[in-house]
């Protein structure tokens, strides 16, 4: 039986419940692949999952076994069960993170995440943050080595749900005004850089002056300190009072009526996220007048991942990475996300 070292948890609470001990390589199934890991980005969900989500107590006390945190992985395939001509040992590859059934009618139609029972790497399943990890084959996007380990785990969480949110849901067009609220965390960091691509206007908030510089240097046009001022009142100010044509809003309830008083006419809110709590309130009134739409938004499609993939290989979307850390360091990394201290992704090296 081999043995690898892995990043662990029994019970769910704070930081110190993390221990970076060997357990058991683990075993293929069929049709999976086993990837020695290269790199395996840290993301908010994981501290959620730390923390307390239902889903991680429920496995824990299902399996008896410690949980491993980790869904954006790239690494090389290291072993393959069953048949699968396109991918061979050796090959570099990210791992899509989601684990669709396939059969569901949203999954025959291309639309894999909005699958009920989808399951999610290092969530239902055991993931990244270890020496090596299984999956299915079917999850393996092979990369060119013009794109790093380190650039290719940064797209799957963040990335992929700010593509989704901006290209797919919201259709934002160049020429059009955009607010990314929390330009230095990982979706706001990685919508920023979409929203450059693109061609938009950028208004961004943030914390401190620094956030905001280096929001500054990666394409954002207006930077707000949210911290000193309502942001509404500065995106009518800077649009003559007319507002942004989207917003990308992670945030909710602490800024939910901010974000809604920031759009123009027919201009669209689109939400990934609540972390300062589910309940945002609206003046239906002025919803209806001025034509607005609000729409929810949940990570992206295996096609949408590919085509960050490529854009990514062609050196169209640089990744934005905060630092890399040892695999061992995982409690610094998550401390740096719980403090808010990063700009972009925070890597992790077995």
């Amino acid at each position: 039986m081999m043995v690898m070292r892995a990043i662990t948890f029994t019970k769910q609470g704070e930081i110190d419940v993390l221990e970076y001990q060997e357990v058991t390589e683990p075993t293929l199934g069929p049709d999976e692949i086993l990837v020695k890991v290269k790199a395996c980005s840290v993301n908010y969900l994981d501290i959620h999952a730390r923390r307390d989500r239902p889903e991680i107590k429920q496995k824990l006390q299902e399996t008896d076994t410690p949980h491993i945190l980790g869904s954006d992985i790239a690494g090389e395939i290291a072993e393959i069960s069953g048949t699968h001509p396109e991918l061979v040992i050796g090959d570099r590859v990210l791992l899509a993170p989601c684990i669709p059934c396939g059969v569901c009618s949203d999954c025959v139609n291309g639309y894999e995440n909005l699958c009920d029972t989808q399951q999610l790497l290092g969530f239902q399943t055991d993931g990244g943050y270890a020496e090596f990890v299984k999956a299915p084959a079917k999850n393996a996007i092979r990369i060119a080595e013009t794109l790093s380990f380190v650039e290719a785990s940064a797209l799957p969480i963040a990335y992929l749900t700010a593509w989704h949110m901006l290209v797919t849901r919201a259709q934002l067009r160049a020429g059009e005004d955009v607010l990314i609220l929390g330009a230095g965390g990982s979706v706001g960091s990685a919508g920023l850089q979409i929203a450059k691509l693109v061609g938009a206007r950028i208004f961004a908030t943030a914390s401190t002056d620094e956030k905001l510089a280096r929001a500054k240097h990666f394409g954002a046009d207006v930077t707000i300190n949210y911290t000193d001022i309502d942001f509404s009142e500065v995106v009518l100010a800077e649009t003559n009072g007319r507002g942004v044509d989207v917003v990308l809003e992670h945030v909710g309830a602490a800024t939910w009526e901010q974000s809604i008083s920031s759009l123009a006419k027919n201009g669209r809110l689109v939400s990934c996220g609540v972390t300062t709590g589910n309940i945002g309130q609206i003046n239906i009134r002025k919803m209806y007048q001025k034509q607005l739409t609000i729409m929810g938004s949940a990570l992206g499609t295996p096609t949408e991942l590919r085509t960050l993939v490529r854009l990514a290989e062609q050196r169209q979307l640089i990744p934005i990475i905060d630092r890399t850390l040892p695999l061992a360091q995982a409690a610094e990394a998550h401390q740096l996300l719980e403090s808010r201290k990063n700009f972009g992704k925070v890597c992790l090296l077995p």
